[in-house]
């Protein structure tokens, strides 16, 4: 038998791989690393990070960042002593509003007026720089209608003094020798009238009342402090030509109560 030569090596023949198939193509992909996930699913099955990690909380405001607000305790602890330091800082402000800015102090003024009540507060004092016969400066103030003070021309003033200072919240009058409307129209009746309101420190408020030409009270709201006399002028009359004396058949001044 002859030699045998050895044999030439033959190299193996490449192998395909079948390219591995995502078992989830259909699935939530992975904020991180984009694998598929099954839905339902807490962590990705690559990386295991979250697939749905929890939103980042909102930023404080800026009063949550200081003393007391800024605490991070149980909830329910402290808030007696927010509450309680927030009522003393509005309180100081109120107050440094009321003595320190004027235009606070009116503000403060007027809400207690609509707040408050009112009450009637009558004159220790009235007088007139002039009245018609059986018509004095006192008919005014009598608490009925029946009976008025005369003043014989415009520009005559009755004028009330008070014993106490007081805040004056309204004035109200009632016009004409009679509340009924066929009397009424006969004697002559104020329209306008001129108030000037006098406080205890010597400043005097003028105010405008306007006065419609009919039976009733008429009320001119106020609110002035302290004060200490109220003159009222005649300034305009209805039925003036008749002769007759200008009526003002009550006039009644309201305080805070």
């Amino acid at each position: 038998m002859g030699a045998v030569l050895p044999g030439v090596p033959v190299a193996a023949r490449p192998t395909v791989r079948t390219a591995a198939v995502d078992g989830e193509p259909d699935g939530e992909p992975c904020p991180s690393c984009g694998t598929n996930n099954r839905p339902g699913r807490t962590f990705c099955r690559a990386c295991a990070q979250p697939l749905k990690p929890r939103a980042q909380a909102a930023p404080l405001p800026w009063w949550r960042t200081r003393w007391p607000f800024n605490r991070r305790v149980r909830a329910g602890s402290g808030r007696l002593l927010r509450g309680s330091l927030i009522a003393l800082v509005v309180a100081g402000l109120l107050v440094a509003g009321f003595l320190l800015v004027p235009a606070g102090r009116y503000v403060v003024e007027d809400v207690r007026d609509k707040l408050g009540g009112a009450g009637e507060v009558s004159p220790v004092k009235v007088s007139a720089n002039a009245a018609a016969p059986g018509h004095p400066a006192k008919a005014a103030v009598d608490g009925v209608t029946n009976t008025y003070w005369g003043a014989p021309k415009t520009g005559d003033a009755l004028t009330a003094e008070f014993e106490d200072p007081f805040r004056l919240v309204g004035v109200t009058v009632h016009t004409g020798v009679s509340t009924k409307p066929e009397v009424f129209q006969k004697g002559a009746r104020p329209t306008r009238a001129d108030l000037s309101i006098t406080t205890k420190d010597g400043t005097v408020h003028e105010k405008t009342m306007t006065l419609a030409d009919k039976p009733g009270e008429q009320t001119v709201r106020m609110g002035i402090s302290d004060v200490v006399s109220i003159r009222f002028t005649v300034r305009e009359a209805a039925g003036e030509s008749s002769g007759h004396p200008i009526a003002l058949g009550e006039i009644e001044y309201f305080k805070r109560t």
